[in-house]
């Protein structure tokens, strides 16, 4: 095998290694919207649809125009626009950038951005696509923690975004974590 061909094998299988986590991007938008288009289509806006455990888990039909804790809901349409789907469309598509041209990624924080991206892209479809806003349906009892009887609504892409994130950020700790530990032990 020539120099050319073998380093064609290795950028492939780095594509590969690339591509691949972006199966759960894809899974997370189609849970998101299916679940979002049972919301819509079986329980009336603004009401509930059922509860478990008591009342500590609903599932409720909301629209929220806004970001996170609804931030933003009161900004003028065209405002609320650019900074709630054209500034995080933009972000996504440099996250991606970054995604495809950085190699040190490791497995997990490659799956965790995927996750991250399929949320972002879920929610993202609602802001272009729902005039109502981004359908939020899970309701949680927050038992006045933070001044909050309950947490506000969510989505499986605010689920994914979280969880993503979160694991994101664990993995880059270790992972600077490790490198200062060998760092020590070459000392």
């Amino acid at each position: 095998m020539s120099k050319d061909n073998n380093y064609t094998a290795i950028d492939s299988v780095s594509l590969r290694a690339k591509l691949f986590p972006f199966i759960l991007t894809l899974a997370v938008v189609a849970v998101d919207q299916l679940t979002k288009f049972l919301i819509v289509t079986s329980i009336p806006p603004y009401t509930v649809g059922a509860t478990f455990f008591g009342d500590f888990l609903r599932i409720i039909h909301v629209s929220n125009l806004g970001a996170a804790f609804s931030l933003g809901n009161s900004l003028h349409t065209s405002l609320r626009s650019v900074l709630l789907a054209y500034m995080p469309l933009a972000v996504l598509i440099i996250v991606c950038v970054i995604y495809f041209r950085n190699d040190e990624f490791n497995t997990l924080q490659r799956w965790a951005i995927a996750g991250i991206l399929g949320g972002g892209i879920g929610n993202l479809i609602d802001r272009f696509f729902r005039q109502e806003g981004v359908v939020d349906f899970i309701d949680v009892k927050f038992y006045g923690l933070f001044g909050l009887e309950r947490w506000p609504t969510f989505n499986v892409a605010d689920m994914s975004i979280v969880i993503c994130g979160a694991l994101l950020i664990i993995s880059f700790a270790a992972a600077i974590k490790n490198e200062k530990n060998r760092e020590t032990s070459h000392d």
